[in-house]
């Protein structure tokens, strides 16, 4: 595929380094001559000094032959007026913008990226995914990380391997034997710096963390199993009433009256434009690093804090301050990945990486092939997928065991008429079923080619 990329940050490099490791012939504008010569030395893309928003830019970047163009510069409205002239002058067939201003995406407006007006595809929020990434966390206690596939019937976890865990230093091999009844599948280790993908030989030590799929009716077993049977929070107090708070409180009022919320927001004005917003959720004006305001919403008894200010350090400092007071877990909001290795050692039980949900969602839309969903796992340099098996793909029809899986490459689950089954050497994909695996970065290609329609069936 040939992408334009407007946006050298963050994003717009994660973005650009996972499609060139795929072999797209990718192209990233950005008016910053020094990101434009920092993403060229160190990608295998073409990069423009430039405004996304003008045509003679993205004309150079000859978006009249582009598949896609993804807009994530750091202004909503160079995104839009990106998409805009690469609709009319050059017909980009797909765009998807980045979009933070939250009048934009209100429902009410939903009108203006049609198809008559503004047209844009796919519009990313980074806040509401953000907040969605948190709302999952709270929903699995005890998890670093949870996503869930195939309309809600396998969930994926992220989990932390602790001393007290019963399955420490037993090979994988022997999980079947020990559950029998229960759907588990490793996909991945972290240890240290290291990405393993594990074979059935592997065995689990203490501070791994290690990536796996289950019936989504089997995780609270699951949990237990890998010793975390943490309650799922009632009693939450949240640092920082920008969007993302408000979005998480509202979320939360949402789902029932036994749950008692604070928010914590340090601007007078914004703590009074919130509170009006909100129905159940007791707001506090204040600073969150103060002590006593902190005495004030109760944080020894609370479940769980979620800090999600724009200042990072704020996140982490509150986070540590409210867990020596007492409040059983921390989710944290960093933006900084010179922080993420850290969050661990200093006792932050899960850490929301805003770009790599951002990632997540935008390679969704990019995906060839059948692939309904998935999930970014930038600490492993991987993703976990979950992909429809078309009629004429190659793996239908066909034992797991003939595929010749390339390296790094896991069958986790799969789905077949609603009803979750685990993967075996001689399981044999049919048409229709939904395949949920992991699979290395630099294996995507691979894996949507295995995937797709083949040229036969035309």
């Amino acid at each position: 595929m040939k992408i334009i990329i407007c946006g050298a940050g963050q994003v717009g490099t994660a973005i650009a380094r996972q499609l060139a490791v795929e072999h797209n012939d990718v192209t990233v504008i950005d008016w910053s001559a020094d990101l434009i010569a920092s993403i060229s030395k160190s990608l295998d893309v073409q990069g423009i000094v430039g405004y996304a928003s003008h045509p003679d830019v993205l004309e150079r970047a000859d978006a009249r032959n582009a598949d896609m163009l993804i807009a994530a510069t750091l202004s909503d409205e160079v995104n839009m007026i990106a998409c805009q002239i690469a609709h009319s002058l050059f017909g980009v067939q797909t765009k998807i913008a980045r979009i933070r201003t939250q009048a934009y995406v209100e429902p009410m407006w939903s009108d203006l990226f049609s198809q008559d007006h503004m047209p844009i595809d796919v519009i990313i929020s980074p806040e509401h995914e953000v907040a969605r990434a948190i709302i999952r966390r709270l929903q699995v206690p005890g998890a670093f990380d949870a996503v869930s596939f195939a309309d809600d019937k396998v969930q994926f976890l992220g989990l932390h391997i602790e001393e007290d865990c019963p399955l420490i230093d037993t090979p994988l091999s022997q999980l079947t034997e020990l559950f029998p009844d229960l759907s588990i599948r490793v996909l991945g280790i972290r240890r240290g710096e290291s990405t393993i993908v594990p074979t059935a030989a592997d065995q689990l030590l203490v501070g791994d963390d290690v990536y796996l799929v289950t019936d989504i009716q089997h995780r609270e077993r699951v949990l237990s199993a890998y010793g975390h049977e943490e309650t799922e929070a009632r009693r939450i107090i949240l640092i920082g009433g920008g969007n993302v708070g408000l979005f998480v409180a509202q979320e939360l009022e949402r789902q029932g009256s036994n749950i008692n919320i604070k928010i914590i927001e340090a601007s007078q004005e914004r703590a009074q434009d919130i509170a009006v917003q909100l129905e159940k959720t007791v707001v506090l004006c204040g600073d969150a690093l103060d002590a006593d305001i902190l005495r004030e919403a109760n944080v020894s008894q609370a479940d769980a804090v979620i800090a999600v200010t724009n200042d990072d350090e704020v996140n982490i400092l509150v986070s540590l301050l409210a867990k020596r007071e007492g409040c059983k877990r921390a989710i944290t909001l960093v933006n900084n990945s010179v922080y993420r290795p850290l969050m661990s050692s200093l006792g932050i039980d899960v850490y929301i990486d805003p770009r790599a949900t951002t990632v997540s969602t935008i390679l969704h839309h990019v995906r060839r092939g059948r692939i309904r969903s998935l999930h970014s796992l930038p600490a492993m340099g991987a993703e976990v997928l979950e992909v429809e098996a078309l009629e004429t793909s190659y793996v239908v029809g066909k034992p797991i065991r003939d595929l010749d899986l390339p390296m790094g490459v896991l069958f986790g689950a799969l789905v077949r008429e609603g009803e979750v089954l685990m993967p075996r050497s001689g399981t044999v994909i049919q048409k229709d079923d939904r395949v949920i695996l992991f699979a290395l970065s630099d294996q995507i290609k691979k894996v949507e080619q295995m995937f797709s329609v083949q040229l036969g069936y035309f």
